[in-house]
């Protein structure tokens, strides 16, 4: 008996498992060992584990800043297959949830002895540039939206996800509320206490994270793998299409559409009438008299020699009126 709980004491330290909750059970706990398979993961994850744990005296639990920046150092080089896992687990029970809370150690990262009002917070975020920048993401990629289908702007669960995580590491740091498994509720460590008169911007303020549709369904998507197919994709186009008709160019009232010429006799030709080019010296016109005499077929390279007789009589008609065109040319 003594060695069956020896055995038991053994197995749950090992794979440290509350002994209430199974591996099975416990998405957050796989996450963690997932990271520990992980050479980068691993070693910043015991970076900030190690500095964020650390007492520096009986009033002082941590170097917070030393904490924030380890934080910020594992959400931005280590790769989100692995931290979103941790920070978004999905969880049935209290244990689970309470491993999900303490992924960032709050005691040091998050917590406070009193908690600021949520104002102060954010002028004090928006001071530092990078702070400022990541609460500007935030407040982009995770507004509620209520003409998409998943309330986040575009349908995009990822950019908000990226958002929130991208705040952990500052003063505006947010973290699970509590340890309730489905409720999720997210929340920088601040109230409205004390707003005076701005009472109203601070608890609209707050209720960007407190009660955020688009981040809420974010992370509980991504905790239950919904997320996956979520972004909604474009009408798909039909087996076979028409086939693309070209919009045939108008031809001047002169010429009928079985001259077959080119839309290129009537620009040239045009663009030397607009310009006012002289008739003696123009390259531009030799050029409108060849393919006046030629029959250059729409969409070829081929170009036809005008034998026929009835092409012989156009040929004819084009150089009786080239002497005019000429002669107005010329004036």
């Amino acid at each position: 008996m003594i060695l069956a709980n020896a055995f038991c004491l053994f197995f749950f330290l090992g794979t440290g498992t509350d002994p209430a909750v199974s591996t099975k059970s416990n998405h957050c706990l796989d996450a963690a060992k997932a990271c520990n398979l992980n050479d980068n993961c691993k070693k910043l994850r015991s970076s900030y584990i190690s500095i964020c744990n650390r007492e520096i005296s009986p009033t002082e639990r941590c170097n917070r800043r030393k904490c924030h920046k380890a934080l910020r150092q594992f959400f931005d080089r280590v790769p989100s297959e692995y931290t979103y896992r941790m920070l978004f687990c999905s969880c049935q029970d209290q244990a689970c949830a309470e491993r999900r809370r303490q992924t960032i150690l709050p005691s040091c990262s998050y917590e406070d002895k009193e908690k600021p009002n949520c104002l102060d917070l954010r002028s004090l975020c928006r001071t530092d540039h990078l702070c400022r920048s990541r609460l500007a993401d935030f407040h982009a990629n995770c507004r509620a939206s209520y003409r998409t289908i998943t309330s986040c702007p575009a349908d995009n669960y990822q950019a908000c996800l990226g958002s929130y995580a991208g705040m952990i590491g500052f003063d505006m740091t947010p973290n699970y509320v509590d340890s309730n498994p489905t409720g999720i509720v997210v929340s920088p460590w601040c109230n409205c206490r004390g707003s005076g008169n701005m009472e109203e911007e601070c608890e609209k303020f707050l209720r960007d994270f407190t009660e955020n549709p688009c981040l809420r369904n974010a992370i509980q998507a991504f905790g239950n793998g919904t997320d996956v197919n979520m972004s909604p994709k474009g009408p798909s186009l039909p087996a076979t299409q028409a086939p693309r008709v070209e919009k045939t160019p108008s031809l001047p009232d002169d010429l009928s559409d079985s001259t077959s010429l080119g839309t290129s006799v009537i620009t040239t030709c045009t663009s030397i009438q607009e310009q006012g080019l002289k008739a003696n010296n123009s390259k531009e016109l030799s050029m409108c008299f060849t393919e006046l005499t030629t029959n250059i077929s729409p969409g070829s390279k081929k170009v036809i020699k005008l034998n026929s007789g009835s092409s012989r009589a156009r040929l004819s008609a084009a150089l009786t009126a080239l002497p005019l065109l000429m002669l107005t040319l010329a004036l």
